[in-house]
């Protein structure tokens, strides 16, 4: 039977530790979410300028593999997800820490947090999970939430990019094969074009700040109720700040390998081999250690992975 709400996939795919971290980012392994969590960890913390002392949300911080790696940056994180399974996990990835709040997000509401009680937000890979009215709605309880002057770091699927247009092919093949009727997976990948997006977060009673659209994901970093002076010093500092943030070309290339690996289209070994023909770097390197911790998830599907 279909799931008709998004709390029933997410609890569906996160019934273990190791189910949760496959969900979030197809990380199949410890070793693989604390990479992933690390890199994605210090885009967040460039695009919102982190400081020591803010309060720090995370929308839909499933098994808190970014979360995890933010803690020590920041005053105090919380992390709010829809399926109490994913908090559970959350919190048994988080044992030690103090400064945590987790939540179990209850309909399309942040009402467990007081307006005006945060000073910066992110949300990755979760927006673009949703209807577009949901997504909307996360948007307009972020702008409540956030203290003048809060920053928010949002991401979703860019549709106008090769590769985010590739990508959704799939959502409409899946689609085009599917039972019609029964409902679409409510919790499927959506995309957005980059005045779509930016016009969700105007009507929000979001400040944009900047959109970066060259790859598969619109990464959007917004305020609220910055005056002239403050948006325009924002503005400055990102796009100073632009290399440490936005994806690179090179990015939505291996992800695309990462993308065929996963759908079928490319085994492991041949994904890697095309790893091996490029200069080493951060990129490489974290894209390496993903379709490795792809293969080795999978050993019945692309055969014993290689040893060491």
């Amino acid at each position: 039977m279909t799931d008709t709400h998004y709390r029933q996939v997410w609890d569906r795919r996160s019934a273990d530790d190791l189910a949760a971290l496959e969900a979030v980012d197809n990380s199949g392994s410890e070793t693989v979410a604390r990479a992933t969590g690390a890199h994605t960890a210090k885009l967040v913390a460039a695009a919102l300028d982190l400081r020591p002392q803010d309060d720090l949300l995370e929308l839909g911080c499933g098994a808190a593999r970014i979360g995890r790696e933010l803690i020590d940056r920041c005053g105090h994180w919380t992390g709010v997800d829809i399926s109490p399974n994913m908090i559970r996990v959350a919190g048994r990835r988080l044992e030690g820490h103090d400064k945590v709040r987790l939540e179990v997000l209850e309909r399309t509401s942040l009402s467990m947090l007081d307006d005006e009680s945060l000073d910066k937000a992110y949300s990755v890979a979760v927006l673009c999970h949703m209807d577009k009215e949901d997504l909307f709605l996360y948007l307009r309880e972020l702008a409540r939430v956030l203290r003048p002057g809060g920053l928010a770091y949002l991401e979703t699927w860019n549709l106008a990019d090769p590769v985010g247009w590739y990508r959704w092919m799939y959502e409409v093949e899946f689609w085009n094969r599917a039972d019609h009727s029964e409902r679409k997976d409510v919790a499927r990948n959506q995309f957005c074009v980059t005045d779509e997006f930016r016009l969700y977060a105007e009507r929000a009673g979001l400040d944009v700040l900047v959109v970066f659209d060259d790859s598969p994901w619109l990464q959007m970093i917004v305020g609220k109720g910055l005056d002239a002076t403050r948006r325009d010093a924002e503005r400055r500092r990102l796009a100073e700040s632009r290399s440490k943030i936005a994806y690179t070309p090179l990015f939505g290339e291996l992800f695309l390998e990462a993308i065929r690996v996963i759908y079928g289209d490319r085994h492991p070994k041949q994904a890697l081999a095309l790893l091996d023909d490029l200069a080493p770097g951060l990129e490489v390197e974290l894209y390496r250690t993903l379709i490795e911790g792809l293969w080795e998830q999978d050993p019945d599907r692309y055969g014993p992975a290689p040893e060491g």
